[in-house]
């Protein structure tokens, strides 16, 4: 199906699909248009018959993705217009699980809150040195308390996820391989490449079989889905309190913000 893409990349080359977020100058944060257009690309690959690998990625070297465009939170109470009058990020984190086909994340810079979420949820993470790593949802008035935290937790650690979550740090690629959430790590300028090489391993091994192996793997955190959904039900009630707008007001004025009335 065609469709003009203004926010994502989509390209195919030798049975690798290179859905790319093409947002540099807002560090690759999403809005609405983004989540819609992503969803597009992974339907996308998921119905050509010619991509065996996806792999999701950030235009530039700065950022893979920072979650979603606060300034846009800030000017309009939510994330800009969609297609269907719904912002879909819950959606496509099903979707990147659910592709039958493995998805890598080539973190190519700062993968922080619902950027970092994308990821998680990502088959495979690989990482260039210079990639950094972290959740914001406490600092900006938002969370993401479904495969974000739950899933995190099966990955590195109950006690881990929680000190991701609660205190919003930052951590490099070494340390999130060392943890168990990034696959390998690789010099900037190399990462494209191993990417390829990752990606030719895969393609070389039976489709049919590494469909059943994902959903193996999915099965035993399917309960995590009901949770998120709950919990993306709650966000949208949170978002509009005046907890929350201090938040991302204090986020884009640069400042710290003071949460002291809700505690």
């Amino acid at each position: 199906m065609e469709r003009t893409l203004e926010d994502v990349r989509y390209e195919v080359e030798n049975g690798l699909a290179w859905i790319t977020i093409d947002r540099p100058e807002k560090m690759n944060a999403f809005r609405g248009q983004t989540i819609d257009e992503l969803i597009h690309c992974f339907k996308l690959a998921w119905g050509d018959s010619a991509v065996g690998v996806v792999v999701l990625t950030g235009a530039g070297d700065r950022a893979f993705c920072v979650g979603g465009d606060q300034k846009q939170r800030q000017a309009t109470g939510d994330y800009g217009p969609t297609e269907y009058n719904v912002f879909q990020d819950e959606y496509l984190q099903r979707l990147i699980r659910d592709i039958p086909k493995p998805v890598i994340a080539a973190v190519n810079g700062f993968a922080i809150g619902g950027g970092h979420v994308l990821h998680v949820v990502c088959d495979i993470t690989i990482a260039a040195e210079h990639a950094q790593f972290g959740q914001a949802g406490p600092r900006v008035g938002s969370f993401d308390a479904g495969f974000g935290t739950a899933y995190l937790a099966r990955v590195i650690g109950g006690k881990r996820a929680r000190e991701v979550w609660m205190l919003c740090r930052r951590y490099s690629a070494q340390t999130m391989y060392e943890w168990g959430l990034v696959n390998a790590v690789v010099p900037g300028d190399q990462l494209h490449a191993e990417v390829r090489r990752w990606a030719d391993e895969i393609l070389a091994l039976s489709p049919t079989a590494l469909k059943v192996v994902k959903h193996s793997f999915n099965a035993d955190t399917e309960s995590i889905a009901g949770i998120s959904a709950m919990a993306f039900d709650t966000l949208g009630v949170f978002v509009g309190t005046d907890e929350a707008k201090e938040g991302v007001d204090a986020f884009v004025r640069k400042e710290k913000p003071d949460f002291t009335n809700w505690r």
